[in-house]
């Protein structure tokens, strides 16, 4: 019963007002972060998003400015360190690093082929690689099917994907693998 009224005595806390009253202090310091109208405005967006979902986690209304900036700046902090791990580069400044492919290549695999390909892999990264890709298991799964650590099902992927690109990029090589 006790827990009853101090649910009721703790005031509520619409989106609505926080929006509202949140929102210009919210945008002007994302600005000032990212320097981008645009990019300013996909935080706050990002942050509004996050309390709308843990929003009713918080345990005292009266810190809800606090944890407002506090997410917003992690979520700054973290769209960083993905633009690091993952930068951007326009195509023409990398077109050198891109794997060469002729251009009637693409063309002429079809999924026989590709399949024909798989089995001439080595057994250990074919059961990944089928699961991943032709049954869409999830990593965790798969590693729960195999019996094996997450990242060696992940190693044995890039291994097996490695493989498969060296039988299909072989000059004329896939139309020998379908005849065979």
């Amino acid at each position: 019963m006790q827990e009853d009224s101090t649910r009721t005595s703790r005031p509520s806390l619409k989106f609505e007002d926080i929006v509202e009253e949140y929102y210009r202090p919210l945008y002007q310091f994302a600005f000032s972060l990212t320097h981008s109208k645009a990019d300013a405005w996909d935080l706050v967006q990002q942050t509004f998003y996050i309390w709308r979902i843990k929003g009713d986690q918080l345990r005292q209304p009266s810190k809800v400015r606090a944890w407002l900036f506090t997410t917003l700046h992690r979520a700054f902090l973290q769209g960083k360190r993905r633009e690091i791990r993952f930068p951007q580069y326009e195509l023409d400044s990398v077109d050198s690093e891109l794997p060469s492919v002729a251009p009637d290549a693409a063309n002429r695999l079809d999924s026989a082929e590709v399949m024909v390909a798989l089995d001439k892999i080595d057994e250990v990264f074919r059961a990944p690689l089928a699961l991943f890709y032709l049954e869409d298991y999830p990593y965790k799964e798969i590693a729960l099917i195999l019996q094996v650590p997450l990242g060696t099902v992940k190693s044995r992927i890039a291994r097996g994907i490695a493989q498969l690109q060296r039988l299909l990029t072989v000059c004329d090589e896939p139309r020998e693998l379908v005849n065979a």
